[in-house]
């Protein structure tokens, strides 16, 4: 029986480049986020991860689910399914990065190899569809 874990995710990109996560003891970047937990709808979970990793606040009236991306999750067992939603929106702060963050840094499209392979299909999607103003997965 497969096991599905469903994750939000933040997808924010700057000249070319889009902002990624590496947490300690991963070898790969991730997009931003992680899973929602039990009662919380996935804007809050959102919210809540992105303060979580990287202390900014998402700006409500401006987050915008951009798709839904399913596959198998990067060092998960075989039976085991990721049902990622990922979003863009505005954020106020500054990013930095947790403690549970050993590294945040903006990959460009050159740099995909160094993201999990659902990301590295995710922005491979959103490069595709840079003529679109919300691109969609």
């Amino acid at each position: 029986m497969t096991k599905t874990i469903k994750t939000v995710n933040w997808i924010l990109q700057k000249d070319g480049r889009t902002l990624s996560v590496r947490t300690h003891g991963r070898d790969r970047f991730y997009l931003p986020g992680g899973k929602i937990d039990a009662g919380e709808t996935p804007i809050i979970a959102l919210k809540r991860e992105i303060r979580e990793e990287l202390g900014v606040e998402l700006v409500s009236d401006t987050i915008t689910e951009i798709g839904i991306f399913s596959g198998h999750g990067h060092n998960m067992p075989d039976d085991t399914q990721v049902h990622m939603t990922c979003f863009q929106a505005d954020y106020s702060g500054t990013l930095a990065p947790s403690r549970e963050i050993a590294e945040m840094r903006w990959l460009g499209q050159d740099e995909r190899h160094l993201m999990a392979p659902m990301g590295q299909k995710i922005t491979a999607k959103l490069a595709a569809d840079t003529a679109s103003e919300t691109p969609r997965l």
